[in-house]
């Protein structure tokens, strides 16, 4: 049995989080004798090239891939349909393609999106209905079916999640709370005037610390069943405004606020929140990091780095 770990997308947001939280769990347990940890990024694999994929797979032969990798932005699917079907389902078919044709049955992990569901007050589980409503959630639809079928028909070793909202140090600011925080951490600079632009600020979306996420990824690729989707939240459903008001009470300096039509989403749902009760049950997880450790560190990254 091969000793090697896969993490695609490790120079992205949770894959690098990811490749951190491996290699600190192998030095907690193991030290040298562990798996040997290999993150593929967008240089040193390419995804979407069919023979690039099949002669990594063939010269690492991993036990485990966790395939972080793919285009992780709603609200920029809508203005290019293509780019969210090319990296979260051509990659991915190329990614099973070549175990399957390499003949390895190693055990993946496919980070899903909680996007795909229907609308819903209460916190969502997983057997309640699903509506996708963008093109980003409808190549994370196809992306999990892509492996509900490697498992049927290839007999491949697969979990899959549907991730809610979760941020954190090294997000991308086209995403809300990181946008929040580097505009606060310019405007401290005085490289921004004190004005921060934002959307609707009255979503109430399901935010987990990053680092509480790839915990969750581990713990799955551990004890979750082959073919069993999880969902991986907080259970707990905050609006936009707090995020902005707890990151404003931060500031060294005084700000307003104005809207921006720009950031507007034309298909915004209004809440979204889930149960992690399943995968809890599963593997004895829950979040740790709190709200506010939460924001401290999404803040001081951005104070470091803007």
């Amino acid at each position: 049995m091969s000793d090697v770990v896969v993490v695609t997308g490790a120079g992205g947001f949770a894959g690098s989080h990811l490749v951190e939280h491996l290699l600190a769990s192998q030095a907690d347990r193991n030290g040298a004798d562990g798996p040997r940890i290999i993150g593929w990024t967008r240089e040193t694999v390419d995804l979407l090239d069919r023979d690039a994929v099949r002669a990594a797979i063939r010269e690492t032969r991993p036990s485990q891939i966790y395939h972080c990798a793919g285009i992780p932005h709603q609200a920029e699917s809508w203005r290019d349909t293509a780019r969210p079907l090319e990296g979260n389902v051509l990659a991915t078919e190329h990614l099973f393609d070549a175990l399957r044709r390499e003949g390895i049955r190693c055990r993946v992990l496919i980070p899903g999106s909680a996007a795909l569901y229907a609308p819903s007050s209460e916190p969502i589980v997983e057997s309640d209905p699903i509506a996708p409503a963008s093109p980003y959630a409808i190549s994370k639809l196809a992306q999990e079916q892509l492996a509900l079928r490697a498992i049927r028909e290839d007999g491949l070793d697969v979990v899959v999640t549907r991730s809610f909202n979760h941020t954190g140090p090294r997000q991308q600011p086209a995403f809300v709370a990181p946008s929040l925080a580097r505009q606060i951490a310019l405007i401290e600079r005085g490289r921004l005037e004190p004005v921060i632009k934002v959307g609707n600020l009255e979503a109430r979306r399901d935010l987990t610390d990053v680092r509480d996420v790839v915990r969750a990824y581990a713990a799955l690729m551990e004890s979750g069943e082959t073919g069993g989707i999880y969902n991986v939240a907080s259970g707990v459903a905050r609006s936009i405004r707090a995020v902005l008001d707890a990151l404003v009470a931060r500031s060294t300096v005084r700000v307003r606020i104005e809207v921006d039509e720009t950031r507007m989403r034309p298909n915004d749902v209004p809440i979204l929140v889930g149960s992690y009760a399943r995968l809890n049950q599963a593997t004895g997880w829950r979040p740790e990091i709190s709200f506010d450790r939460m924001l401290d560190d999404l803040l001081s990254y951005w104070r470091a780095v803007a």
